[in-house]
């Protein structure tokens, strides 16, 4: 437990000095209704650092943990197997200890490391270029947003329905400061996408349209006339992958036309972990680089002709003149993106199309499974390993039941779109290589005996 040697002086002081009256008026711009109006449930005002303890342990342990369940849960973050080799790698002295370079060229073994992860994500991703990693998958896709502003020099961004809710609202709250218009809409419960809208929605005024590929119901789509579309109308494509062991089985962004490919990499060497820290990917065509957020390494030779590793592009605020810089974004996941490297060089393609396909079939298993329960129906005519299901009964009571009974469903539509009354019966189902045919079964029992 983290030890804070601060007296009420020295926070009265800090406060004088940021001109703060509270330590309330440092959280002003948080919605009331974020606000926590009671108190935490079993935790006294004050207690020993022992007894502190006991009650947080306490409390921890009344989560369900992933591993040890039948768990079905994605919307954005997968359980994948991660190879007990990749923590090791990145537990070793000079990697764990390794932070920005600020005399880059001194620190070849970091560069080399994020060399090696931008060739990955580009491949991946089916673009030029990639940077040495973002934050996670939602600030990647607004630093592209704002990206396709700076190229285009326009402020309407048409948003696709499935696009990741959390995504869009990482996008609402940063466009308030940039003045940009989001053009967006709620997903129907269809095996159809809303390419048709989007298709109808860009004009001459749009920079960018935003696909999630395969979207936040697990449907696939073909880019290219989307991408078109786009171009025609001089605006530019942005595609956001939150699973990129997809990538290993269905067409990359890149090859339909997509100018800007973003997402995120979780899935691939970084864990779980209460939803963080994660790595953002972020990848784009060439004639785009220098609007590109973040960091970008190179490969060069040094004096005597031997192959070495530069910090190529830099445009964040640290580097250079604040007003030219194109984000703010001050580093990269370093350690994350180090995970993703080596978790991938383990695979080599080969590997991630073996794991690709392993995760497809079990997802085929366990919708044609899900499918002959009563009061299931399946939305989805094409997906990957995630899939959606429309139930007799809202999914957000019938997911907690089932946690009951030790199985993690799904993630409730409802919980995504709270205030959209015809997704409330939509349960989204992630299948991936960890899932047994034992998994899908008391999946399947338990759905059976909760909306009987």
């Amino acid at each position: 437990m983290r030890y804070l040697p601060l007296a009420d002086s020295d926070r009265q002081e800090m406060l004088r000095a940021v001109g703060a009256s509270s330590i309330d008026d440092l959280f002003v711009d948080v919605p009331e209704a974020a606000h926590l109006s009671t108190k935490i449930e079993g935790l006294a005002d004050h207690a020993s650092e022992l007894s502190v303890e006991r009650q947080l342990t306490a409390m921890a342990r009344r989560n369900m943990v992933a591993g040890e369940v039948p768990f079905f849960l994605g919307a954005g973050a997968y359980r994948h197997h991660i190879p007990a080799s990749v923590d090791h790698l990145i537990q070793r002295g000079e990697f764990l200890t390794s932070y920005t370079p600020y005399q880059p060229e001194i620190a070849q073994g970091t560069l080399q490391a994020l060399f090696e992860f931008q060739t990955q994500v580009a491949r991946l991703y089916g673009c030029d270029v990639a940077n040495a990693s973002m934050y996670d998958g939602s600030t990647a896709c607004w630093e592209a947003i704002v990206m396709a502003r700076r190229i285009t020099r326009r402020g309407k961004a048409v948003l696709s329905a499935g696009l990741h809710p959390h995504y869009v609202s990482v996008a609402d709250t940063m466009a308030k400061f940039t003045g940009d218009v989001l053009d967006k809409a709620l997903p129907e419960l269809t095996a159809e996408t809303d390419a048709d809208r989007l298709l109808a929605a860009i004009d001459e005024e749009t920079s960018c349209v935003v696909v999630q590929y395969p979207d936040i119901l697990g449907r696939i789509t073909d880019l290219t006339p989307i991408a078109d579309k786009a171009h025609e109308k001089g605006a530019l494509l942005i595609a956001v992958v939150t699973e990129p062991v997809a990538l290993g089985a269905i067409r990359s962004p890149g090859e339909m036309g997509a100018d800007i490919v973003v997402g995120e990499g979780q899935s691939i060497g970084v864990g779980l972990n209460f939803g963080g820290p994660y790595v953002g990917l972020f990848a784009c065509k060439e004639k785009f680089v220098r609007q590109m957020p973040g960091r970008l390494c190179g490969e060069t030779v040094d004096a005597e002709g031997k192959r070495g590793f530069v910090l190529t592009l830099s445009t964040r605020e640290q580097h250079i003149r604040r007003e030219k810089a194109t984000s703010n974004i001050c580093t990269n996941s370093g350690l994350c993106a180090l995970a993703f490297s080596v978790h991938m060089t383990l695979l080599g393609e080969k590997g991630l199309r073996q794991l690709a396909n392993l995760n497809h079939a079990k997802a085929v298993q366990a919708a044609e499974r899900l499918a002959k329960v009563a009061g299931v129906e399946l939305v989805n005519d094409s997906f990957f390993n995630e899939f959606t299901l429309r139930l007799s009964k809202p999914a957000r009571p019938v997911v907690r039941a089932m946690a009951e009974q030790g199985v993690l469903g799904g993630v409730s539509l409802g919980r995504l779109f709270p205030g959209a009354e015809a997704l409330q019966n939509g349960l989204v189902v992630a299948v991936t290589e960890t899932v047994t045919d034992e998994d899908i079964e008391a999946l399947a029992k338990a759905l059976q005996e909760t909306l009987a």
